[in-house]
């Protein structure tokens, strides 16, 4: 499915990461392994190479603009372009608000947004410059959406990183070049230190199945989000842009926007969209017929013999309270 195509996958030493980049070696696709761990990146390279695969370990932490485009000159230099980008690198530092220091926002947006950034930022140029369109695959989290207890940075960096993909699909259309997140939900060791869910990661660590209640309310192993993963590398999907798919356990969703929010469609139907001129000429027009709408009285206290709150009253007088209202009687 991936035959000739070149892939990186930054945090791929372990877990949801590790996951991908298998499974993209397995459907042919070259593979640079970036972790920051050296030990965990080469387990990685050798799960892949041991089985038949192709893939090289770039080890480093993700950020810097300097080791983004180390990253893709690794994949070039190796296998001789780049076609897909997928930025699931990232820290986490479970605090409440009032114990979030500095270091840690830091930490945490640092890897998660700025790698992503980046990372998106060195693919994009070079997909620009070898022509022939691209793939940039980036990776959300539920945290991103809802509330998240304990996760101040966290939520704010994976909500950026969606917002990241609404408009990276809008610009880089033109050069055919797709931008799509992936919102996994898999037993982790990311989510060990959550109630009840760390509970059952330890255990499927240990060996036993994915409870069928949790893979029924979408939380599995990494192993279930990689195929989406891989189609979302691949030629066939194409036509596939600007989507949010939360994929885990059984079930796959996509997180849709307002349909008078972001839009993604191709960028040769630009000109059909509503411009900003149209919109501000609409608000004023709006505003206008407000502004020149008189003032109806009304009876503030709404009494059965009164007129309806903002209706036209039948007598300047209430009857209830035996007294006029104001502004009635012009």
């Amino acid at each position: 499915m991936l035959d000739g195509r070149v892939a990186i996958v930054t945090g791929a030493g372990r877990g949801l990461g590790r996951a991908y980049a298998r499974a993209l070696a397995a459907a042919d696709a070259a593979v640079v392994v970036n972790d920051l761990d050296a030990d965990v990146a080469a387990e990685t390279v050798d799960a892949i190479t041991t089985a038949g695969g192709a893939a090289v370990a770039q080890v480093g932490a993700v950020g810097s603009s300097e080791f983004a485009d180390a990253l893709v000159e690794r994949a070039v230099t190796e296998f001789g372009h780049l076609d897909v980008m997928i930025t699931n690198a990232g820290a986490l530092r479970d605090k409440t608000l009032r114990n979030v220091t500095d270091e840690d926002f830091d930490v945490v947006v640092t890897s998660h947004l700025r790698g992503t950034f980046t990372c998106g930022r060195a693919a994009a140029a070079c997909f620009r410059e070898q022509g022939g369109g691209g793939r940039l695959i980036l990776v959300g989290s539920p945290a991103g959406r809802r509330a998240t207890f304990g996760q101040t940075a966290y939520s704010a960096a994976k909500g950026a990183i969606v917002a990241l993909t609404r408009t990276w699909a809008v610009e880089l259309g033109k050069i055919d070049v797709t931008v799509n997140a992936v919102v996994p939900t898999a037993l982790t060791r990311m989510v060990a230190t959550m109630p009840r869910i760390g509970d059952v990661g330890a255990k499927v660590d240990a060996g036993e199945p994915v409870p069928e209640g949790a893979r029924r309310q979408g939380l599995g192993s990494p192993d279930d989000v990689a195929p989406v993963i891989v189609y979302l590398a691949s030629k066939e999907s194409g036509h596939v842009t600007g989507q949010v798919i939360a994929a885990g356990g059984d079930r796959i969703a996509l997180w849709t926007a307002s349909r008078r929010g972001v839009r993604t469609a191709p960028p040769r139907r630009l000109e059909r969209r509503v411009g900003e001129r149209t919109v501000r000429r609409r608000v004023r027009a709006a505003v206008a017929g407000l502004q020149a709408r008189p003032a109806r009285p009304r009876c503030h206290r709404r009494h059965p013999t009164c007129a309806p709150h903002g209706a036209v009253p039948r007598t300047p007088v209430c009857s209830r309270h035996d007294r006029t209202v104001a502004g009635l009687t012009a």
